[in-house]
């Protein structure tokens, strides 16, 4: 009974460890201290089937990844923004940020650029982003097509996993990152999958002010 028990724990922790997953770099707290402004860009989203439905459109699926990856910006500036008062520094207001990039012509090339060199072309102190990775388990297309024209995932429609980043502006260093693996239990909006990330990851934010 009692190996039982133990093998339960040690299963449980393992599970808990791939599900969440934090870096810190050794010079975190120093650099976190000399930023003022920071840039949160657009995340990279991959949406795949476990089975690809009929009349699939690579096209239509690739829109669908950009209107996420914005959606899931505005919603991380709205949850910092409503916050502001717990954190050492200032976000740039996203709008800014993509016209900034898109002026520069790099709002659909982020993959291209280092992240020093997005910060010089924001003039911001770090950058925010991350990438988001979905398995759409529902055969239906409509489904996640409809939630993302609405701001939503379309409830329990798969899995996924959400990676947050902040990288130094002056050498774009990776200065942190926060891994965590979303179950089928899936959002039903960007704002729910933003909300229930910086939940997990308040009390390791390098820039709020309690920590």
């Amino acid at each position: 009974m009692k190996k039982i028990f133990t093998i339960l724990v040690l299963t449980a922790s393992l599970n808990a460890i791939a599900q969440k997953q934090i870096f810190e770099a050794p010079k975190l707290s120093e650099k976190i201290a000399a930023q003022k402004t920071v840039a949160i860009i657009p995340f990279e989203v991959t949406i795949n089937y476990k089975k690809q439905p009929k009349n699939f459109s690579a096209e239509a699926n690739k829109e669908q990844e950009r209107k996420m990856s914005q959606s899931i910006q505005a919603s991380m500036y709205t949850f910092l923004l409503r916050k502001r008062d717990k954190y050492s520094v200032s976000f740039q207001d996203v709008d800014k940020t993509n016209i900034l990039l898109k002026r520069a012509g790099l709002l659909d090339k982020l993959d291209e650029t280092t992240k020093d060199e997005l910060a010089a072309i924001l003039g911001v102190d770090a950058i925010v982003g991350g990438n988001y990775e979905i398995e759409q388990t529902k055969s239906e297309a409509g489904a996640i097509a409809t939630a993302v024209l609405f701001g939503g995932f379309g409830g329990k429609t798969g899995t996924g996993t959400l990676t947050l980043t902040i990288n130094d502006g002056k050498d774009g260093e990776l200065l942190w990152r926060f891994f965590k693996t979303l179950d089928d239990s899936i959002a039903t909006s960007t704002d729910d999958v933003v909300e229930r990330m910086m939940r997990k990851v308040s009390r390791n934010f390098p820039y709020d002010k309690e920590n």
